[in-house]
């Protein structure tokens, strides 16, 4: 099962992918648990959400802005497979 990261305000998102499967965690600025996650999901508002644009991950970061929850979801499998 992939773990993903969700900012807390997308609880929509988190719903559905739990729905479809994943493991879902919120991605909390108090926590760097994100960095095993297999992908991260934030809301867009913010350009860079918690330092993710200079943190070492390699788990691809969606930005959701301007995204339905089926396209992060095609997103996802596209870039988790």
């Amino acid at each position: 099962m992939k773990k993903i990261a969700v900012e807390k305000s997308l609880g929509n998102v988190k719903n559905y992918l739990r729905q479809q499967g994943f493991a879902v965690m919120d991605l909390d600025p108090g926590h760097t648990d994100y960095k095993n996650c297999d992908a991260i999901v934030v809301s867009g508002q913010s350009s860079n959400f918690l330092g993710i644009e200079d943190t070492e991950t390699k788990a691809p970061v969606i930005k959701a802005r301007g995204m339905t929850v089926e396209d992060i979801y095609q997103q996802l499998k596209n870039r988790l497979s």
